[in-house]
C-alpha cells in the first residue's frame, strides 16, 4: 500500500488512478524556483477519497532541494510565511508546539523550530515598558514524546490551550511522503491540524480545532518513506514482505536537510508573528 502525509501526492495518486477528483480544488504556480500547490477539499466524498479531512493543503516545494542555504532562506521563508499568513488569518496570541523526538534526528524537526521562536507572551507581564499594543503574544512549547514524558501531546497542548487561550496554534512534525524526489525539500502547511507520529504508523490523539477549540495550523516535512513505498517508486512493483511493512528510509543527508527546513520554518513564523523585527535581529535575540 503506497503511504503518504502530504494532500498533493494523494491528489495526484487520484488523477493518475482515473478516480474522481470532484470536490477538490487545487492552484499551483512558481514563486522563483519554488513550486507552490494549494489544495482545497470541500467535499465528505472527496476527503475519503484523499483520506484526509476538509480543509485547505499547501506544499512549497523547491526541486534541486532546500540545499541553496543560507543564501535563499530569505526567498523560501517568505513564500512559507505568505501562505501560513493566508491560512492562519488575524490572530494576537499564536501558541507554537514542536511535536517529535530531538534524538532521532529524522523526528527533531519540530524541536529544532521550537528552540528558534521568539516567545513574548511573558514580556507584557514581566517588563511592561517593552510592551506594544501591536505586539503578537507568542508562546512556545516542544512537548516531547510519550515515550519520555508519559503525556501525550494532545494532553500537554489541550491543558496549555484551557490555560493560555490562545487564538490560534502552529503545530510542527515531520512526515512521510511517497515520491523520494521530495524527501527533505517540501513543506506542507494545512489548517486541518494534525495527528503527532502518524508519519511512521505512530499516530496519536490528534491536535485540531475539535480537539483543542482553536484553529490549529499543522506544519510538516516528509523526512522518512517506508520501506514498501521506496521499493515501489524504484521497482514500479508493490513488494508485499512484511519486513519491509515496518523499516523507514531516510536520506544519508538527514541531519542537513532536517536543519535547513528547520530554518526555513522558524525565520517564516518569526516574520509572520514580528514582521516589524528583522530575521537577523530575532537570530539575535533568540541566539
Amino acid at each position: 500500500m503506497i503511504r503518504t502525509d502530504l494532500a498533493s501526492e494523494k491528489e495526484q495518486q487520484l488523477r493518475t488512478g482515473g478516480k474522481s477528483t470532484e470536490g477538490i480544488e487545487k492552484d499551483e504556480f512558481f514563486k522563483g524556483n519554488l513550486h507552490v500547490s494549494r489544495i482545497n477539499v470541500t467535499t465528505e466524498k472527496a476527503s475519503e477519497l484523499l483520506e484526509k479531512p476538509q480543509g485547505r493543503y499547501v506544499t512549497v516545494t523547491c526541486e534541486n532541494g532546500f540545499d541553496s542555504m543560507p543564501d535563499k532562506v530569505t526567498l523560501y521563508s517568505e513564500a512559507l510565511c505568505c501562505e501560513l499568513r493566508r491560512l492562519a488569518g488575524k490572530f494576537r496570541n499564536p501558541l507554537v508546539v514542536g511535536l517529535g523526538n530531538e534524538a532521532i534526528t529524522p523526528d527533531s524537526l519540530g524541536v529544532l523550530v521550537s528552540r528558534k521562536i521568539f516567545a513574548t507572551r511573558h514580556i507584557r507581564r514581566l517588563a511592561p515598558e517593552l510592551y506594544s499594543d501591536k505586539m503578537n503574544e507568542v508562546a512556545v512549547i516542544a512537548t516531547g514524546v510519550t515515550g519520555n514524558t508519559g503525556l501525550e501531546s494532545a494532553e500537554i497542548v489541550r491543558a496549555l490551550c484551557e490555560k493560555i487561550t490562545p487564538d490560534v496554534v502552529f503545530a510542527i512534525d515531520a512526515l512521510a511522503c511517497a515520491e523520494i524526489s521530495n524527501l527533505g525539500c517540501t513543506i506542507q502547511l494545512t489548517d486541518t491540524g494534525i495527528s503527532p507520529g502518524s508519519g511512521v504508523k505512530n499516530a496519536r490523539a490528534e491536535l485540531s480545532e475539535n480537539t483543542l477549540g482553536c484553529k490549529v495550523i499543522a506544519i510538516g516535512m516528509p523526512t522518512v518513506i517506508d520501506m514498501q513505498t521506496a521499493v515501489y517508486q524504484i521497482s514500479d512493483a508493490e513488494n508485499q514482505n512484511e519486513k519491509f511493512a515496518s523499516m523507514m528510509v531516510t536520506p544519508r543527508n538527514i541531519d542537513f536537510l532536517v536543519k535547513n527546513g528547520a530554518t526555513i520554518i522558524h525565520t517564516a513564523l518569526n516574520s509572520l508573528f514580528h514582521p516589524s523585527i528583522s530575521p537577523s535581529e530575532i537570530e539575535a535575540l533568540v541566539g
